[in-house]
């Protein structure tokens, strides 16, 4: 027993030296696009929302995690202005319309994003291209307003700037910006009283960017566009989720401190239950077999999804049983997502053939993602529930 005792503090010094090291190691930059205002990582919006006050002295600036149906729909605003800086948003029919809403009333908003969603590209014939790959150094995006200069050039790495407007309605879009190709990458929309502005480079506003110079002028003269507004809302909905979704266990891991004091307490328990053994014979139990019961299954395979958090592989057996479903019961080609089949199904399901169209657009999206946010996979949920009611499945 003693020498247990003294195998248990020579592990639990090597675990202390090891975990001091770890600490002390420096860490390596998290490159990660999240758009959240409360990381300070390179792509986090930490100073964008925190310095908003700097642009705009006389605002008040409102954070809200609701959809924008939920944000815009309550109260009738005035003079008011709301911010989306996020990697993807898609928004739903209800959203779309009450952002509409907001602008013919005298409002603005402020779209920044890497792609726009079904909605956007149907209604206002706007759709943004995605950079990969080599980066070019010598880009630059720019104004093409006469009121400024016009010939000024900024430049930001890190694929900062790379994106821009793949198709933009001429008639429609006024071009406030472009990129060194002659391809518009910031334009605006006159909808009522309002304006809406699309500038295809979230990243522009992230840390990393404000943090240069010349994208700390380029973000605060894209965003002085909204003039002198009374209130920001400032939107979280698309980069954090639903507000409430957060578990604690997401909170004690993301903060330095609170995780080496699990994995202590942890350690620690893990100590104790070793020590107590003692090479004691306990009875064995009676392990009644599991009933086969189907709600019993589903329960401790929902719980076993849930533990492992994986939401990409939730989402593509999501996907592909909600396929599998449509080709069952309509008795149609599920392999390719196309026009023909978007036709075919709303022609027997009687769903708008819209909706369909950026349901089965958001599934592609899926199926192309290696990370897929809680966010992300509650609106594929949202989308598919949605059309088993409208098409009375």
């Amino acid at each position: 027993m003693r020498s247990l005792k003294i195998y248990l503090i020579v592990a639990g010094l090597l675990l202390i030296g090891y975990a001091v090291l770890q600490y002390k190691q420096p860490k390596p930059t998290d490159w990660t696009a999240t758009y959240i205002d409360k990381h300070t990582k390179p792509f986090g919006t930490y100073i964008a929302f925190n310095r908003l006050k700097d642009i705009f002295p006389g605002s008040r600036v409102s954070p809200r995690r609701q959809t924008p149906f939920e944000v815009l729909t309550d109260d009738d605003y005035k003079r008011s202005a709301y911010v989306i800086v996020a990697s993807h948003i898609a928004p739903s029919k209800e959203d779309y319309q009450a952002m509409l809403s907001f602008t013919r009333n005298g409002n603005d908003i402020f779209i920044a994003a890497e792609s726009f969603g079904t909605i956007f590209q149907d209604s206002l014939k706007v759709s943004a291209a995605s950079v990969f790959g080599m980066v070019d150094p010598s880009e630059y995006i720019s104004f093409v307003s006469p009121k400024l200069d016009n010939e000024r050039q900024y430049h930001v790495d890190k694929g900062t700037i790379s994106n821009y407007f793949e198709t933009i309605d001429s008639t429609r879009a006024i071009l406030l910006g472009q990129n060194n190709k002659g391809e518009a990458n910031f334009v605006k929309y006159k909808i009522g009283k309002g304006n809406l502005y699309l500038l295809a480079n979230p990243k522009i506003l992230t840390n990393y960017s404000l943090l240069k110079t010349q994208g700390a002028q380029y973000s605060a003269t894209a965003l002085s566009y909204l003039g002198k507004p009374q209130l920001i809302f400032w939107d979280e909905f698309y980069t954090q989720g639903i507000a409430g979704t957060d578990s604690p266990m997401r909170f004690i891991l993301d903060n330095d401190s609170l995780r080496a004091a699990w994995y202590i307490a942890l350690f620690g328990m893990l100590v104790f239950v070793i020590y107590g053994v003692k090479r004691r014979q306990r009875a064995i139990p009676v392990i009644s077999p599991l009933a086969n019961a189907t709600v019993d299954f589903v329960t401790t395979v929902g719980q076993v999804y849930y533990e492992r958090r994986n939401n990409v592989d939730i989402a593509h057996k999501k996907s592909i049983y909600f396929l599998t479903s449509l080709r069952e019961r309509y008795n149609i080609k599920t392999n390719k997502l196309d026009p023909e089949f978007v036709a075919s199904l709303t022609k027997r399901s009687g769903v708008d053939a819209a909706y369909i169209r950026m349901m089965t657009d958001y599934i592609g999206y899926v199926f192309n993602q290696t990370e897929i946010s809680d966010a992300e996979l509650i609106e594929l949920n949202r989308l598919i529930e949605k059309f088993y009611t409208l098409s009375g499945h």
